[in-house]
């Protein structure tokens, strides 16, 4: 039996998604409403595989994957994401994923993708591997703690908002954004936020 634990903060994502992988008959699934849960049922219980969606309230993206391959370093975990392989597969990767699927897709490569990642593999698209090989863009230079600000940033949300969801003081969340406009060579929010759509960072 694989068991299967599923972290997405839209019900409806997380409805379909059991549905596809428990008609298999040997996967058993979990699910989280966000990251704080899905680390809290970590903790709790052994799993094979974490389906991680990338962006959700609390605790979330390269923070928590790596918040859970410290809790437990024998979890794979695959990555499915509403954001391009070329934007994020590498750094997800790099913080201990073990497999990226983007959302568009998920349907038709999801049992496979799992399997493979639960029997120890690495599963890539063809995008995402091709992002491993050519990390030619100015955001490669930043780090994984401010890439998510940059994230939230682009979303809209204010210091204290993204401290609230990353655990983090308005302090630190100013000093990161700071360095992404220095990293990137931009002046201010609206330059990110124009960087970002340019670079497909956001949908």
């Amino acid at each position: 039996m694989i068991r299967v634990l599923i972290a997405d903060d839209h019900k409806i994502v997380r409805d379909g998604l059991k549905r596809i992988l428990s008609a298999q008959g040997d996967i058993e699934v979990a699910e989280a409403a966000d990251g704080d849960e899905a680390l809290a049922l970590v903790k709790a219980h052994d799993y094979e595989v974490a389906l991680l969606d990338m962006s959700m309230p609390g605790l979330s993206g390269i923070a928590l994957i790596k918040r859970l391959k410290l809790q437990k370093p024998s979890l794979r975990i695959l990555v499915l994401s509403m954001h391009g392989e070329q934007q994020y597969a590498a750094r997800a990767l790099k913080a201990g994923a073990t497999g990226y699927l983007n959302k568009d897709s998920a349907a038709e490569q999801l049992v496979g993708a799992l399997r493979k990642v639960a029997a120890g593999g690495v599963y890539l698209t063809d995008a995402a591997a091709q992002s491993l090989v050519a990390p030619d863009q100015s955001h490669d230079a930043l780090s994984g703690r401010e890439f998510d600000v940059l994230r939230l940033l682009v979303e809209g949300l204010g210091p204290t908002e993204i401290g609230e969801r990353l655990h983090l003081s308005v302090k630190t969340v100013s000093t990161h954004k700071t360095r992404i406009l220095e990293k990137l060579g931009l002046g201010s929010t609206a330059e990110l936020v124009r960087y970002a759509i340019e670079h497909k960072l956001v949908q």
